[in-house]
């Protein structure tokens, strides 16, 4: 396994990029690309991110659960 700060770095680029690419094309899908949907995409990648960020370490050591007892156990 990686060490925790592996883990956290990781974690910290991971949910980023999710929060940053999904934001981006639910915004530029919902209103185009316009100048106030870059507006409403950053700002809302603000908020999301941290958000993001946190879930994502929970998430993860679900998926890293589930994910070693399919494949371990199989």
């Amino acid at each position: 396994m990686h060490s925790l700060k592996t883990v956290i770095v990781a974690q910290v680029f991971i949910s980023c990029l999710m929060a940053l690419c999904m934001i981006g094309m639910f915004t530029f899908h919902d209103l185009g690309f316009t100048r106030e949907a870059a507006h409403i995409w950053l700002s809302t990648f603000i908020v999301a991110w941290p958000i993001a960020f946190l879930l994502s370490m929970v998430v993860s050591r679900i998926a890293f659960a589930i994910s070693i007892r399919l494949t371990v156990e199989a």
